[in-house]
């Protein structure tokens, strides 16, 4: 009997690649699935996911508000801020009230950076200024002038002082600190709805086995995940991995699913995506 093809889409950053290491590598059975990795960073991939393009994708948590309808969370795969999270950065600091009425410069429109930017100022988009830029090019939009804070998401959040430029807001801490220590959603994955439930369980347990997979097998994890670390050091990298892939990834949990429905109820309830407050998230 024939493969059946699915695309998986995910970016190409050490902590996706860490966790589809055993599905690239052909290291653990796949059930008679064959997968095609589709390596784009998460604004486009979550514009193809508004498009139903791919089976599978990773997925920001903001994006997936707007394809609930065409696409279900799988159980494994969430990226969670646990006290830390996309940061606010600039030459020098500024407070909430000076970020608001700067330029901000934003790795993505469906980002749940930029979700939690709003929440964070409470202002919808159309009260900032703003420029939407690729998440690797903040820093030389900083340098450039086109913008005076960036948003960072990624490496970025590690190497940010490495460019002369200081912290003004982590905002995983602060979504912590203000929502009884719930960690901050920002990614997930999600599988199409045009595969019939049976067959979306089958596909959920291979890709938890390939996280748990590269989890057990940590330094191979790693070395693969190397080739699109854009020049982080081993020891970065690992650090940057640890903080994405760990116990949420694994399976979010009561505490997860909390996180993600506190998250965009308290959004749709400021209109900052489509309601209703109430949405079933999870299959």
């Amino acid at each position: 009997m024939p493969e059946q093809r699915l695309t998986l889409g995910h970016s190409p950053d050490p902590d996706d690649a860490f966790m589809f290491f055993a599905l690239a590598q052909d290291r653990i059975p796949t059930d008679g699935y064959r997968f095609e990795h589709v390596h784009e960073d998460i604004q486009t991939l979550n514009e193809r996911a508004s498009r139903g393009e791919l089976d599978i994708t990773a997925i920001s948590v903001h994006a997936f508000a707007y394809v609930r309808d065409h696409y279900a969370l799988l159980p494994s795969g969430a990226s969670m801020g646990d006290g830390y999270g996309p940061r606010l950065v600039a030459e020098k600091h500024y407070d909430r009230e000076e970020i608001s009425a700067r330029t901000v410069a934003v790795p993505g429109q469906l980002t749940s950076a930029f979700l939690a930017l709003q929440l964070w100022l409470g202002k919808p988009a159309a009260e900032l200024k703003l420029k939407f830029v690729p998440f690797d090019r903040i820093f030389q939009t900083l340098k450039n002038g086109e913008a005076e804070v960036g948003l960072l998401i990624h490496e970025g959040q590690l190497t940010y002082s490495d460019e002369g430029l200081v912290l003004c807001q982590d905002l995983g801490e602060w979504w912590q600190q203000t929502h009884a220590g719930l960690p901050l959603p920002l990614g997930a994955n999600a599988v199409h709805k045009r595969h019939p439930a049976v067959e979306r369980k089958k596909i959920a347990g291979i890709l938890d086995h390939s996280i748990r997979y590269g989890m057990e097998h940590r330094a191979e994890a790693i070395g693969y995940a190397m080739q699109f670390a854009r020049g982080l050091s081993v020891d970065l990298a690992g650090r940057f991995v640890d903080m994405y892939v760990n116990r949420w990834t694994l399976d979010y949990g009561n505490r997860g699913r909390q996180a993600v429905e506190t998250f965009l109820r308290e959004a749709a309830r400021s209109h900052l995506i489509p309601g209703p407050e109430d949405f079933e998230l999870f299959d």
